[in-house]
């Protein structure tokens, strides 16, 4: 069984950098903040420790791959090279 990966704000900026998604400081923070229905953009926790907001570096990953896979499957040029 893998261990999780816990990784805070910073450290997930950088795994999205080195999946080719640049954020600045700011952005990040605002995916992890939560909208005025108490939800997030991802799925960033306080850590009950530290206090500081953390992910799953998997769940980070997780999240974009999933919306590239459905970015993919809606595509019209899918539809188009089926026909």
């Amino acid at each position: 069984m893998k261990l999780p990966c816990y990784i805070d704000l910073e450290q997930a900026r950088v795994v999205l950098a080195d999946m080719g998604v640049n954020l600045t400081k700011r952005q990040i923070k605002r995916a992890a903040d939560p909208d005025i229905h108490g939800r997030r953009k991802l799925p960033f926790f306080v850590d009950p420790i530290e206090g500081k907001l953390k992910i799953e570096k998997g769940a980070l990953v997780s999240a974009y791959m999933k919306l590239q896979n459905e970015a993919e499957n809606n595509c019209k040029i899918n539809d188009d090279m089926i026909q």
